[in-house]
Parts: C-alpha cells; sequence; structure tokens
C-alpha cells in the first residue's frame, strides 16, 4: 500500500507542479499587462537623465529648469544664399522671426540677425520658455517654427540649437522600442527555428522570453514609481536586447540538456528536473554575473550609466525566473512530442556523426601551445586597432542620418568660424553676476557674454566662445571660465557637458571596471571552487574586450565614416562583454567540473565538455550576437557601436577563445586549473585526446 500510495502522489505531483507555475505566471502576466506600456510614459530623455550627476553642468541645467519660465527652448534659425543675402531677404527673414516673436514669448530683446562675413547667411538666436519642462510643447514649439520658416522665397532656412536638436533626438528615441522589438523577435525567431529544426519547439523559448520581456517593463515601472528609478529610452532598449539575448541563451542550454536527459529518463517530469540539477547551477551563475556586473554600473557618476544598472539587472532576472520555471513546465506539459520530427525516444541513441567541435577540440589537444600561442597573438594584434579609434563623439555627430538641427550646426560652423552659434551657460548667484558678467567677458576665448533671467537667487549669463562648438578652443575657454568665476557658479550648456561627459566616464571606469571583475571573480570562485578557472576566464574575456575596441578602431572610422566614440562606449563594452562572455566560460567550465568529478582525466574532460557544449555555445553566441547586432539598425552612432563591439566580442569569445583558448590552457594546466580545490589533487587518469575528436556529440537526432 506503501509503494503504491508514494508512486500516486508523484503522480499528481508531476501533472499539478507545471499547471502550478503557468497558473502563477498567468496571474504575473495578467497584472503586467496593465503596467509594462506604461514604461514608455515614465521614460526620461532629458540632459539631467544623461549627465554625470555632480558636474557643473548638471547643476547649471537644473537651476536653469528653476528659473522663470522654467527650462527655456533655445533654437537657432539660420537663413542662407549661395550667392548672398539680398536686403529683400533679410526684410523677409526679419518678418518670419518677428512672426515666431508675436506667437510664442520669447526671452530677451527682440531677435536680431547675425549676419556672416561673407554675407551668405544670417542666424537669429531664438529662445522661449513656455513649453518649460514639457516635452510635447517643446516639440510642438519647433515643429510649429519649422512649419513657419518652410517659405522663404528661394532662401534655404535650417532650424538648429539644442532645442532643435533635442526634438530631433526624441524622434528617434520614440521609435526605439517598437523597432527593437519588433526586430529582435524577427531575429530571435530565425535562429530558433534553424537551431530546433522543428515546427513547434521554437516557438516556446521565444514566447516565454516574450513573457519575461512583458514582465521586466512592469517591475521597471513598479520601480520607478517607488524609488524614482530613472529609466531612459537608450537602457529602456539595451534591457530588452538583454533579455531576448540572455533569456535565448538560457533556454538553450536548458533544452539541450532536457533532450540529453529524456534518452535516459522515462517521464519528461523526472528528465526535466535532472535537466535543472545538471545545468541549473550554470544557468544562475551565469544570470548572477550578468547581473552583478551591471549592478556595478551603480557606482558609477554618470546617470545614464547608473541607471542602465539596476534596468537591466532587473531584465535579466526576469529572463532567469521565466527560463527556470515557465520554460520547464510548458516543455514538461507539451511532452516528447514538442520536439518533433527529432524526438528524442527513451533509451535511443543520437545520430553518430561526426563533431565539428570534438574536431577543434582534437585540433587543439594535438597542439596546445601552439594553439594558445597563435590566438594570443591574433587577439594582441586586433587589439592594437585600439589606438586609431577616433576621439570622442561631438553631439552632432550623435546620428547616422543627420538630421536638419545637425545640418544647421553645420552651416553655422562653416559661416561663422570665428564665433560659437551655440552659448555656454553660465549660472551664478545674483547679488554675484554682475562681477561673473564682467569676468566672462575678460576671459580669454571668449566673444560675448549677455545677462539672461533671473530668480530664485540665480541669475543665467550666456556666454558666446569664438571657437566653435566642441572644438579644443571651445574646451579650453570652458575651462578658464571654470577656474575664473566663483566657486559658486556653474558653467554648463550642451558643450560644457560634453567635456564633463568624457571627464565622467574616464573616472567611471577606474571605479566600475575593478568592481565589474572583482565581483564575476567571487561568483565564478564559489560556483567552480577554484581560483585558477575563475582567473583563466576573467583573462580571457578582458582580451576579448580589448580585440573588440581594436577592431572598432580599425572600422568605426576608416570604414563607417564615424567622427567619434560616445566617451561612455569603453565602460558599456566592457561591462556587457565581460559578463555576458563569462556566461559561455561558465557553461564550458561547469561541464568540464562535472567530468572531473565523475573521474575523468584533465583531457578527457576538457574534451568531453567541448564536444557535449560545443553547439549549444555556439548556437547561443550566435543568439546573442544577432541581439546585440539589431542594436546597429538604429539611427544612433552610440547604439551602433554598442551593438557591433559586443556582437563581434561574442562571435571571437564563443568560436575562438572558448573553443580554443581556453581549451587548450585547460589541457595545459590539467589538473592545476582546479586549484586549490579538491579536484587539483589526486592522479590524472591516462586518456588519449585524439580519439574524442572522433566521438559523435548528442545532437537535434
Amino acid at each position: 500500500m506503501g509503494p503504491a500510495t508514494s508512486d500516486s502522489s508523484s503522480a499528481v505531483r508531476r501533472r499539478a507542479a507545471p499547471w502550478a507555475v503557468i497558473a502563477l505566471w498567468a496571474i504575473a502576466v495578467a497584472v503586467a499587462l496593465t503596467f509594462a506600456g506604461k514604461l514608455g510614459d515614465v521614460q526620461r530623455d532629458e540632459a539631467v537623465d544623461y549627465l554625470p550627476a555632480s558636474a557643473d553642468s548638471t547643476q547649471a541645467e537644473k537651476l536653469q529648469q528653476l528659473l522663470p519660465g522654467g527650462e527655456t527652448t533655445d533654437l537657432v534659425l539660420v537663413y542662407r544664399r549661395d550667392g548672398g543675402l539680398t536686403a529683400a531677404d533679410r526684410g523677409a527673414a526679419q518678418g518670419q522671426v518677428d512672426a515666431i516673436a508675436a506667437e510664442y514669448r520669447l526671452t530677451g530683446d527682440r531677435p536680431e540677425g547675425i549676419p556672416s562675413k561673407d554675407g551668405s547667411t544670417l542666424m537669429f538666436p531664438v529662445s522661449t520658455s513656455e513649453p518649460g519642462q514639457d516635452e510635447e510643447a517643446r516639440n510642438a514649439f519647433v515643429d510649429d517654427v519649422r512649419e513657419a520658416t518652410a517659405d522663404v522665397g528661394g532662401m534655404s532656412v535650417e532650424v538648429g540649437g539644442p532645442g532643435a536638436l533635442q526634438t530631433d533626438l526624441e524622434a528617434v528615441f520614440g521609435s526605439i522600442d517598437a523597432t527593437l522589438m519588433l526586430a529582435t523577435l524577427l531575429v530571435v525567431a530565425v535562429l530558433l527555428i534553424v537551431t530546433y529544426r522543428s515546427p513547434f519547439l521554437w516557438l516556446v523559448p521565444l514566447v516565454v522570453v516574450g513573457v519575461a520581456a512583458l514582465v521586466s517593463r512592469a517591475v521597471i515601472y513598479g520601480l520607478v514609481q517607488g524609488f524614482d528609478l530613472t529609466v531612459t529610452s537608450q537602457s529602456a532598449g539595451i534591457m530588452t536586447v538583454l533579455v531576448f539575448g540572455a533569456g535565448t541563451d538560457y533556454a538553450l542550454l536548458i533544452v539541450a540538456r532536457y533532450r540529453e536527459e529524456l534518452r535516459r529518463v522515462p517521464r519528461p517530469y523526472d528528465a526535466m528536473r535532472a535537466a535543472l540539477r545538471g545545468c541549473g547551477p550554470a544557468v544562475l551563475a551565469s544570470s548572477g554575473t550578468v547581473a552583478a556586473g551591471l549592478l556595478c554600473l551603480l557606482a558609477a557618476d554618470l546617470n545614464s550609466s547608473r541607471g542602465l544598472g539596476p534596468v537591466g539587472a532587473v531584465g535579466v532576472v526576469c529572463a532567469l525566473a521565466a527560463m527556470m520555471t515557465l520554460l520547464p513546465a510548458v516543455l514538461v506539459l507539451l511532452g516528447r512530442r514538442v520536439f518533433w520530427p527529432l524526438i528524442p525516444a527513451y533509451g535511443s541513441e543520437p545520430r553518430k556523426r561526426r563533431n565539428l567541435f570534438a574536431g577543434m577540440g582534437g585540433s587543439a589537444a594535438r597542439r596546445p601551445v601552439a594553439v594558445l600561442a597563435t590566438g594570443t597573438v591574433l587577439l594582441g594584434a586586433l587589439a592594437l586597432g585600439a589606438l586609431n579609434l577616433p576621439g570622442a563623439l561631438k553631439e552632432e555627430d550623435s546620428f547616422t542620418k543627420a538630421p536638419e538641427s545637425v545640418a544647421a550646426m553645420a552651416t553655422l560652423a562653416e559661416a561663422y568660424p570665428d564665433r560659437s552659434s551655440r552659448p555656454i551657460d553660465v549660472l551664478a548667484p545674483t547679488e554675484e553676476a554682475d562681477s561673473a558678467l564682467t569676468l566672462a567677458r575678460t576671459t580669454e576665448g571668449v566673444a560675448g557674454a549677455e545677462r539672461g533671467r533671473s530668480g530664485g537667487g540665480w541669475t543665467e549669463i550666456a556666454v558666446f566662445a569664438k571657437d566653435a562648438p566642441e572644438t579644443a578652443g571651445e574646451t579650453a575657454t570652458i575651462e578658464r571660465l571654470r577656474d575664473s568665476l566663483d566657486d559658486a557658479a556653474y558653467v554648463g550648456g550642451p558643450s560644457a557637458q560634453q567635456l564633463d561627459l568624457e571627464e565622467t566616464t574616464g573616472r567611471d571606469r577606474l571605479i566600475v571596471i575593478p568592481l565589474v571583475l572583482a565581483a564575476v571573480m567571487l561568483i565564478l570562485t564559489v560556483l567552480l571552487r577554484s581560483l585558477v578557472a575563475p582567473l583563466l576566464l576573467v583573462t580571457a574575456v578582458v582580451v576579448v574586450w580589448g580585440a573588440a575596441m581594436g577592431l572598432g578602431g580599425l572600422v568605426f572610422g576608416p570604414v563607417l565614416g564615424f567622427e567619434g566614440i560616445d566617451p561612455g562606449l569603453p565602460l558599456l563594452s566592457f561591462v556587457f562583454l565581460v559578463a555576458l562572455g563569462v556566461d559561455y566560460g561558465i557553461f564550458l567550465m561547469h561541464r568540464m567540473r562535472e567530468e572531473a568529478a565523475r573521474g575523468a582525466g584533465p583531457a578527457e574532460a576538457a574534451l568531453t565538455a567541448l564536444r557535449t557544449t560545443g553547439g549549444v555555445i555556439a548556437s547561443a553566441g550566435i543568439v546573442l550576437a544577432a541581439t546585440f547586432a539589431v542594436l546597429a539598425s538604429l539611427p544612433l552612432v552610440m547604439m551602433v557601436e554598442l551593438g557591433s563591439l559586443v556582437a563581434v566580442g561574442v562571435l571571437l569569445d564563443t568560436f575562438l577563445v572558448r573553443t580554443y583558448l581556453v581549451t587548450s590552457a585547460s589541457l595545459l594546466l590539467g589538473r592545476r586549473v582546479w586549484w586549490p580545490g579538491s579536484l587539483s589533487r589526486g592522479a590524472e587518469k591516462a586518456t588519449s585526446a585524439a580519439p574524442m575528436a572522433e566521438e559523435p556529440v548528442r545532437t537535434g537526432g
């Protein structure tokens, strides 16, 4: 009676547990549907959401929002005729500007046109506080001005300035979520179909990762409401890529191990339990390294980087939760038939065929020193390309296709080479405003300065440099202004913001990179119970990052024509490549450790691990690289650069570093790779490496 009762209760548990998991996720989805769509409403893309938290430019931006009328929308209207402007042209331009001034409450005096020396161009600085911090009102104002200046009797007219640039940026950001979601879904779907060669199986991980993406958006919205978390369009877009990339990787590993166990275990429920016991620690450690690496960004002073940390970590954790619970539940309920037509029957053997990764492992085993040395030299040579990386990306070079605001800046730079068209904003205490104005006007490199709004004890001063925006000359002028003005005054504006971004990201790298390395080393040490293996994996991903940056130096400027790299690119690419790259090292090393714990010798353990995990690691690497490559489809240089670097780095890591270099190093180290753990002690089993190259891998058949 006892055994029968036990078997009956086990059967009930096997049937009920998956349905209970699905029911819980159904509730989570129902709740998430209410809030996920609202995430776009709370995304913030104002300058202060990206700027360094403690920088002068950030404080200046915040103080400007407190002045009468709040934040101003600053435009520059650029009228141009190549043959030279006529008196009628200048009158028509002034009439249009006067009409705009009559409709909108502009700050300062009546706008007067500033002619270029060659007489071909006339610029009108226009500023209004009417839109305030309302993004829709600001964008409507910019659109109205562009419409009002569209017909100018043969003259070309361009609307530029910070306000127009912000409107153009938001037009791009507004399309990021939908574009990324659709493109990522398509890429993942195609890759899963190719990987599984099944008309049904690919749908399961795709639907589950979609659920994870939906829930993560709802969780982030809750964090925004509860903790005032800053979410930008950039961080939300990267989170989408992370959820789909990391989630699909975890699914590939779990499904591959589940397929193995179905051949050895009769019941799908028991096979899934065995699969999760086998690969669960690796998946948990993998997600833990990514989440820990991202959370290290909380130590950054750059607002956009610090906000990305928890946003990305939430996405990874949601992907992990879905893949470790919902995916197994659905697969168990669908049973073996979900693998049709390549159903893994109980007691069957996989189709025997030559395994590519066994062959790679065999070549590494025959000449481990040569393979390791050649691969290291190759990666080192690629890393030298980083010396050719372009300088810091200017604001006007942030688009892959220049919008009107950027075209206006180029026109101004050409027509007014001896005067900046973009003011440097100085915020000084009102009681010291006169002296600050005098100091500003007498500072070397300043063409002029004028007093602006006052309120709340602060006064705004617009300073115009003699040099063009974001040139070395203007940067030197900003630094001289900060040195000469009192400590209580803040120097801001777009050019000062770019300067602060560069300086802050440099400091952030010195803080965040060691934290990421320490966090990853700690997790790997706990998982692998070794110091040598984690050090090997971390060194490998750092070398991959260097090689990826080097390839960027060879491609970004010479091939793609980019004028610079985003100041935050080195740090963000490092965090993603180290945290995500270690994933594949974890999959490989964890399986190697399993084999070693079963008594396999070092060579046998290394080559068996490569043979059995090589296929799934390759599939996962291709999926992750493809999802990050989707970022390169966006019209923002920063996204193209980040997506390209991570995609190339992941492919290098997958097909060169994990396959050849880590395997070769493990073969050379032998049991020492597990030092000081217990596996580092004991006699090695004599194992012939060459025959391992001929052994088949368990595949879809």
